[in-house]
This record gives C-alpha cells, structure tokens and sequence, in this order.
C-alpha cells in the first residue's frame, strides 16, 4: 500500500480518466488514485472498472449517485482516505490541466520539505498558464490577488485545485463544515488549513488547459469565489 492517495473527482471524463491513470502510475513513486466518478453518463466509470482488473491494488472507485460538485466529491474523498493509512492525499484534475509529472514534487514538499500543505502554483513565479484566454487568465490570477488581500493568506494561486494535504491538516479541519463546493472550496481549505496554524508551501507548476473534453467552468462558480471569500473573511468560518 502506497502512503499516499491521488484524488480525482470526474464527471464526463472518457476521454482523459485512462490516461491520467496510466500517467500517474507511471511515476517513480507508487501513488495509490481514487476516482470520485459523479454517475458520468459518458461511462467513465466503466472505464475505470475495466483498469481495476490491471490495478487492482492501487486504483479505486467510488460512485456517486448525482453531480453535486467538486467540493463535495473531494470532501468525499477525504473521508474515504482518512478511514484508511494514507498519510498524504492530493487533489488532481482529470483533465490534463495538472502535470501528473510535478505529483512528486507536491509529495516531496510535504514528505521530505516538511510543509503541512504544498500547492500546485500557477503564480508563485510568474503567471504558468498555458492555452487559456487572456480574460480567463486575469480573472484568475486577480482573483486570487483579491483573496489574498481580503484574507491575508500567504498564498499566491488560492483557488489552486492542485494540493497535497498531510494527514493532520485533514483530520484537523472540520470537514463536515466547509461551505463551498466550487473554486471557494479550494479557498475555503487553505484559509482553514491557514488559520489553524499549518505550514503552507506553494510548488510553481505549469496549468494547461485541457484539449479534451468539456470545461466545468461556470458563473456561479465564480462568483461563489469572489462572493464568498467576503463572507468568509467578515463572518468568520468555524474550524
């Protein structure tokens, strides 16, 4: 059993979820995954059903009966790792977005650096961000300015939804309490994750976008971020 467990939400994802698995393993340490497939209608499921037979210790499947967003499929997955021994649990897209090459490097910062968490950073050395559209680009990289300014988290991409989290920070935080689901979800951990006293390293990592499949980009989505952020830092969240 391998210490660690990479997280992977899906939602229509047939074209990526092979893919990304065999990438994964790939590297030259043995990472456990655990897809969180939300009833994909495109058989992504099945997809990964039929590689369990090839990983039949290292991939697992756990299938949700609606999509009810990826706060809420990563929440999910956090408790399935934390009733088993990983020690570290990273959060990946399906998509490609994430370089599963840097999953070492999030591993390392945390395993051998010694940080509680370790981000996956577009913008702690510059703006890494590949084949996305300039106005996609700036809301991004202003938004998390913006949180940061709010918050004083000292953390420079907090809408980063590639993170290592060490055992502790996730037994620490109250999972049952975090509020958002979209990329306030991605904040609302770090910020607690922060609060609660724990070490925090951003790793620069290159984003791409993805070449296949659909983006689960919305509205909503970013304005639960830029929304929320005032309500979390004015009302208080409980830790």
């Amino acid at each position: 059993m391998s210490d660690t467990l990479v997280i992977i939400p899906t939602y229509n994802e047939k074209e990526n979820i092979e893919a990304i698995i065999r990438a994964t393993f790939d590297q030259e340490k043995v990472f456990e995954v655990l897809i969180v497939d939300d009833n994909s209608p495109d058989g992504t499921a099945t997809i990964v059903e039929n590689l369990q037979a090839e990983f039949p210790s290292q991939l697992h499947l756990e299938k949700r009966t609606g999509k009810n967003g990826l706060g809420t499929a990563y929440i999910h997955g956090f408790k399935w790792a934390l009733e088993r021994d990983y020690e570290y649990i990273i959060e990946m897209d399906a998509d490609f977005s994430h370089n599963p090459n840097d999953l070492v490097r999030l591993y390392n910062a945390c395993a051998v650096e010694g940080a509680n968490v370790s981000v996956g950073s577009r913008y702690s050395v510059g703006v890494n961000v590949v084949n996305w559209p300039m106005h996609r680009v700036l809301l991004s990289y202003f938004a998390s300015k913006y949180v940061r300014f709010i918050t004083g988290i000292p953390v420079n991409d907090t809408t980063a939804g590639f993170v290592c989290w060490s055992r502790k920070v996730l037994q620490t935080i109250k999972l049952d309490k975090i509020r958002f689901v979209g990329y306030a979800f991605q904040i609302e951990m770090k910020y607690k994750a922060w609060k609660h006293g724990f070490s925090i390293k951003e790793v620069s990592v290159i984003f791409t976008d993805r070449t296949l499949g659909e983006s689960k980009m919305s509205g909503g989505i970013v304005s639960e971020a830029l929304f929320g952020v005032i309500k979390m830092r004015l009302k208080g969240l409980p830790k």
